[in-house]
């Protein structure tokens, strides 16, 4: 018997160049959250893994050396099997015009940073309800 019961992702990319982020947003998405991840430092890194990963959602950050988190997901968009995974910023920038910004290139919404690492799943969720209109909670 199907259930009409959206799934909320269970696999994670997560890419961050700030170790102390990373690790807390680990434990948050891991430990809290029950998801399985993949944890990148760097845009370029995220590339290379994401294919063997298949990620069911994407979290960027925007500001990163190198590959900024934009630059990330229009390379992850090329790869085979990503082009439509869902993909979720996580910035301190959030004046409107650069939300509405990441939301033009294709992001389904921004998790403020700092971050709530107890809450962290949930904005997921919620972010994923608005942009679905389907409840992932």
């Amino acid at each position: 018997m199907e259930s009409n019961q959206p799934v909320l992702p269970r696999k994670i990319l997560y890419v961050e160049d700030d170790p102390d982020i990373r690790a807390v947003a680990e434990i948050a998405l891991e430990d809290v959250g029950g998801f399985t991840t993949a944890i990148c430092e760097s845009g370029a890194e995220a590339v290379e893994r994401a294919p063997g990963f298949e990620p069911e959602l994407i979290l960027l950050d925007v500001m990163m050396p190198g590959m900024d988190g934009p630059t990330t997901m229009q390379a992850l968009r090329k790869l085979d099997g990503l082009e439509a995974v869902p993909v979720i910023f996580m910035t301190a920038r959030l004046q409107k015009s650069e939300i509405e910004e990441y939301q033009a290139l294709g992001a389904l919404g921004v998790i403020p940073k700092p971050f709530d690492p107890m809450n962290l799943s949930e904005q997921i969720a919620q972010i994923l309800a608005d942009a679905d209109g389907r409840d992932f909670r």
